[in-house]
């Protein structure tokens, strides 16, 4: 579907980002620092209520941290997601992502595996990785790859996206899909593009991003595959699937994958809704819906790479 115009939803979203300013989290250095405060003080919530109502949930450990998995009732019908959140390696889980969550299982009657991972400064990248793999080996338990679907937004694609390549690296069968939404896949914050974009960004901003890029990397190189899976060789990871909006500082990293993947000979399902801020597929908008059923098409059916690139204002 081509969106000709914003829809009055995402209007009203974006009016609201700017009256209440919510750049500043990201942009002013001190509000980050305590954003980081105030979210990791809530520790690990596990799903929202509505989800609790709606859906079968399960809990399980993996190094002595949560592992949600949420089910239609009964059971789901074999389709597993494995998800890894956003918020920048140091914010907690939102409750965007659950109503998300709730709309893809809906969807599809798939199940969905949120591993709540360790999160900056006290935790780096070496950790979180580690946490990350051991997580994965339970959820593939069981399961052939063509079950398998990894996901995740932001930072949380970032993961996705150096989880699938280790497993390729390492002679391993990859998922089906990793599907990345509004991904950060390099942490050097380098492009040239990204101040322009930052400037049209009403979310995210460079300050806060280099920020937690900091302190997630510890002592490694930005540069580095774990932190920054952009790039190197991107065959042989299964399907891959981006969407982004033109209203995010990090469409570099998107633009830059689709870049890479066309010149390696690499399939890429590619979806650019313009107008779109960060993590939109998460808000309750109509583009929002018209990003799901994508994405559910992934879970449903064999993979069917595409590039498009939708207007919405």
């Amino acid at each position: 579907m081509i969106w000709s115009k914003t829809s009055l939803p995402a209007k009203a979203l974006l009016a609201w980002l700017r009256l209440t300013n919510r750049k500043r989290t990201y942009a002013e250095l001190e509000r980050f620092r305590r954003s980081i405060e105030s979210s990791q003080a809530k520790g690990d919530q596990g799903p929202i209520r509505s989800i609790k109502r709606r859906f079968d949930i399960s809990r399980s450990e993996v190094d002595g941290r949560s592992c949600y998995t949420i089910e239609p009732p009964g059971g789901g019908d074999g389709k597993k997601v494995l998800y890894f959140h956003g918020g920048a390696y140091v914010h907690q889980i939102q409750h965007d992502h659950w109503r998300f969550f709730g709309r893809l299982i809906d969807r599809t009657g798939c199940s969905v595996t949120v591993p709540i991972y360790p999160l900056a400064p006290e935790h780096q990248c070496p950790e979180t990785t580690a946490f990350v793999r051991r997580a994965y080996d339970e959820f593939s338990a069981g399961a052939g790859p063509e079950e398998q679907i990894v996901m995740g937004d932001s930072a949380g694609a970032g993961i996705s996206l150096a989880l699938t390549k280790a497993l390729r690296d390492e002679g391993r069968p990859v998922p089906k899909e990793t599907v990345l939404l509004s991904p950060w896949l390099d942490l050097t914050m380098s492009h040239p593009a990204q101040p322009a974009l930052d400037e049209r960004d009403p979310y995210l901003a460079l300050t806060g991003l280099n920020e937690a890029a900091r302190l997630y990397s510890g002592g490694l190189s930005r540069t580095d595959p774990r932190l920054s899976p952009l790039s190197g060789d991107l065959s042989g990871l299964g399907a891959l699937t981006v969407y982004i909006g033109t209203k995010d500082v990090l469409l570099s990293d998107a633009r830059r994958l689709h870049t890479l993947c066309t010149e390696q000979g690499v399939p890429l399902g590619y979806h650019e809704y313009e107008g779109m801020i960060h993590a939109w597929m998460l808000a309750s908008i109509p583009e929002a819906r018209s990003a799901l059923e994508g994405i559910a098409h992934l879970v449903d059916r064999a993979p069917v790479n595409r590039c498009s690139r939708v207007k919405s204002g």
